[in-house]
């Protein structure tokens, strides 16, 4: 750890600085950047706080200041509302990825380094001017030998190296935070940097969004409403991707849609209906859907592009979804609790007489309101939020979810202010339900249960043979809280005292016994060296029983 420091100083010393820089003097503080960096002085430490900033605002200052690798992790933190507060989302929001773009020769340099060959080689024409320049890479239009329109998209040098010592950096501040902060061991700061930073790496592997293009294309193989551009992969690697050029109205153009007499609703109505089918029916969806991603061919065919940020909703996943979908429709509070806890990993010091009351409290909020009037994407956002306030971790890919039907929600208004997308994803909802509810599909859970539980008892017997071998090696550990281990204590107390008493009584019984005997052959006493050792010996087994029943009677553990 402290090689790693010693590496990256200069990094860390930014770091600290714009943590002072924008009032966050006392995190630089509580995580011991003085005892490695000479820092400068405290003047401004908080000049953040002066300004009259939020927590918020100063935070996404930090974040445009240190650059790419920060902007990227803000980003896709804002779409994490079980894991921040909504008012820190709201500015991360906010952060722009827009960066002047870098030179057309570092341009021709990865890509014929990464291609095997010359661009004049490679692509019949290549724009020098690009599309579109963002912080991890930038997009030039290109003509493939083929004639082929294509863009090619180009990440940006020596990037990679630097997103990874950030994210080494940060993992070791999340660490070393652990230590320090209890609010940061409470909140397990280090996961939530490691899943954030997975979803990063992931961006810089273009192969990565290649194969969600693919995917998602099979998805809609046959539906003539959608398109999805083609991959070319012998122009694909990990930094350089090459996709087909789209060419049509982005769905924000609304001036432009209107004059080439596009119906708005219509497409608002087919942009609501694709993503639905995404999230309910296949599980893998566009995590992204703003209007700049989505354009509109001749006859109202809706293309998407960039597939960099996507969602997959595994299948207990996407059953837990549409029980909650169907929970929120009958207003259920018990349905909506039993969902949550099938999708989200609930704290064992959960107190779930509020979690009811709050559950209760937003079930309120919607009762006997139009449902064509309900926000779904709000709906599952006020989910998510009482998750954050219980401590409830839920699946990245179903917050993720939530973020991206806002987003399509927000879309659809632009559209057409009149429509509403719980009028569409009703009929979704009652079809889900009709599904759940089949013959074949409850014969097919019910034998996959069966299947589970007869796998569950043909591995009962070998379970049982490791639990005795680990038990016969004294290895099996048993967890208990300090309340459980007082009640087992007194416990044991109680069974000493009583198995005492029990064997006192049986050695009264068996001298008594004894002294019967001797009374019945005649001897009234037993004499050694002319002293009576019976009657001596039982007195003494009296005093002694007294002396036990009353210590016990007096600590009250019979």
């Amino acid at each position: 750890m402290i090689g790693k420091r010693m590496r990256h100083i200069g990094r860390y010393h930014e770091i600290a600085v714009a943590l002072l820089r924008h009032g966050f003097g006392m995190i630089v503080d509580e995580l011991g950047f003085s005892s490695f960096l000479s820092l400068p002085p405290r003047g401004r430490a908080e000049q953040g706080k002066r300004e009259g900033k939020t927590v918020g605002e100063r935070l996404r200052l930090v974040l445009e200041e240190l650059g790419p690798t920060f902007i990227k992790l803000g980003q896709i933190a804002s779409t994490r509302p079980d894991l921040i507060p909504e008012s820190i989302i709201r500015e991360l929001e906010k952060l722009q990825d827009q960066v002047p773009p870098f030179s057309f020769s570092e341009v021709r340099r990865i890509v014929e380094a990464e291609l095997g060959g010359s661009l004049e080689e490679l692509f019949r024409s290549f724009d020098e001017t690009p599309l579109a320049a963002a912080s991890l890479g930038q997009v030039h239009r290109a003509v493939l030998p083929s004639g082929q329109a294509v863009v090619v998209k180009v990440q940006r040098p020596h990037i990679a190296v630097r997103i990874e010592t950030d994210l080494d950096i940060l993992q070791d501040l999340a660490m070393l935070a652990e230590r320090r902060l209890d609010w940061a061991a409470s909140y397990r700061l280090s996961e939530i940097v490691d899943e954030l930073a997975k979803s990063l790496r992931q961006e810089l592997d273009y192969t990565v969004e290649a194969r969600h293009a693919e995917t998602f294309a099979s998805q809609f193989a046959g539906d003539p409403s959608m398109y999805v551009p083609g991959v070319f992969w012998e122009y694909t690697t990990k930094t350089v991707l090459t996709m087909e050029y789209v060419e049509g109205i982005k769905l924000g153009e609304i001036e432009r849609l209107k004059e080439s007499g596009y119906s708005l609703k219509a497409l608002a109505e087919r942009l609501t209906v694709s993503m639905l089918k995404q999230m309910f029916e296949h599980g893998f969806f566009h995590g992204d859907p703003h209007p700049g991603n989505v354009f509109v061919l001749p006859g109202g065919v809706l293309a998407f592009i960039d597939f960099g940020l996507m969602g997959r909703l595994r299948p207990h996943v996407k059953h837990h979804l549409s029980s909650l979908v169907i929970a929120l429709m009958r207003q259920n509070t018990d349905g909506v609790l039993n969902a949550i806890y099938g999708l989200g990993l609930v704290p064992d010091e959960v107190d779930e007489g509020k979690l009811r009351d709050d559950m209760d409290e937003l079930r309120e909020k919607y009762y006997r309101v139009p449902l064509g009037e309900v926000s779904l994407g709000e709906a599952v956002g006020d989910l998510l939020t009482v998750a954050f306030q219980h401590g409830i971790r839920i699946p990245s890919d179903l917050t993720l979810l939530g973020k991206a039907l806002l987003t399509v929600e927000g879309v659809v208004e632009t559209l057409d202010p009149q429509f509403r997308v719980m009028d569409v994803a009703e009929p979704f909802g009652k079809k889900l339900l009709k599904e759940r509810l089949r013959p074949d599909r409850v014969a097919e859970t019910a034998w996959k249960r069966v299947a589970d539980y007869g796998e569950l008892l043909l591995r009962l017997p070998d379970s049982v043979k490791e639990l005795t071998k680990v038990m016969r090696r004294g290895k099996l550990q048993l967890e208990m809280t300090a309340s459980d281990l007082e009640a087992l204590l007194r416990k044991l107390d109680q069974i000493s005292n009583r198995l005492s008493i029990s064997i006192v009584l049986l050695s009264v019984s068996i001298v008594m016994a004894g002294m019967m005997i001797a009374s019945s052959l005649g001897r009234q006493s037993m004499m050694l060296w002319k002293i009576p050792v019976i009657e001596i010996g039982f007195g003494i087994v009296a005093i002694m029983f007294g002396w036990l029943l009353y210590s016990i009677f007096r600590s009250g553990k019979l």
